[in-house]
């Protein structure tokens, strides 16, 4: 992996709550354990829609008396809408900061996903270069982002959540948790965010061997690219592939290759 320097990452956006209740708050609504999070540390999940799908990706930094969240800036809006229809009555303040940005670098492992993506921090981020060896570890690491993982398209074991402990599974009731637990436990995530290297860098989006769709790229750097599969189709497909597919260190599901 390549080690890198502190890099701003201008795709995020900041939202400060402060006040009461608010871990509890966002362990109700999001995929992940806030509840029990200490001081410093940093959960990542998803807030999802009724039917399960991930409407937005978000990390939950910890810092005492305010927590943030460190969430696509395209969608912050939305968020914070979406933010302050479900506080209610609740008394604790939901604030944009666009004072603050992303910092990402090497260091102590303080990204929930993986070791390897280092640290990130909340920041002044003025006067930072924005992230570029930040995003190649990713991609080498099979991790998707927001900007991959869009908004109301993909379930949380679609994008791996379920790998990262981006849900927890033994926690009560939050938006969508029905439908992700039922996946959970009948195994029928049937497409996967993989990493995979074409030998075209121009090759289509729409991954097809003969007439069969195995899938689509979600993004990608140069010949290196993200992409939705069917696992089932993959391990059906009896022609060779025009692209290497990696089973990343983290996975603990089953990728056959042809």
């Amino acid at each position: 992996m390549t080690e890198f320097t502190p890099e701003s990452l201008p795709h995020r956006a900041i939202t400060a709550l402060k006040g009461d209740g608010v871990l509890a708050f966002l362990h109700n609504i999001l995929t992940c354990d806030v509840e029990n999070l200490i001081q410093g540390q940093i959960a990542y999940g998803a807030l999802l829609s009724p039917q399960g799908k991930i409407l937005h990706d978000v990390f939950i930094h910890h810092a005492g008396d305010v927590s943030y969240l460190d969430g696509d800036a395209s969608a912050r809006d939305d968020l914070v809408a979406k933010l302050k229809l479900y506080r209610l009555r609740a008394k604790f303040e939901i604030t944009p900061r666009d004072d603050l940005g992303v910092l990402a670098f090497s260091g102590a492992a303080l990204d929930p996903r993986h070791a390897l993506l280092g640290t990130r921090a909340i920041a002044d981020i003025r006067g930072h270069a924005s992230g570029h060896n930040y995003d190649l570890n990713r991609y080498a690491l099979g991790i998707a982002d927001s900007a991959e993982i869009g908004s109301n398209k993909l379930f949380p074991h679609e994008a791996n959540f379920d790998q990262f402990a981006g849900v927890d599974f033994k926690k009560g009731c939050y938006i969508g948790q029905e439908v992700v637990s039922r996946m959970h436990h009948r195994g029928t995530a049937r497409s996967r965010i993989l990493p995979i290297t074409f030998e075209d860098e121009n090759a289509a989006d729409e991954i097809r061997v003969g007439e069969m769709l195995l899938g689509e790229v979600l993004g990608r750097r140069g010949k290196a690219a993200l992409a939705l599969l069917r696992l089932d189709r993959l391990a059906e497909a009896k022609a060779s592939l025009p692209f290497k597919v990696s089973k990343p260190d983290w996975a603990r599901f089953e990728v056959t290759l042809p």
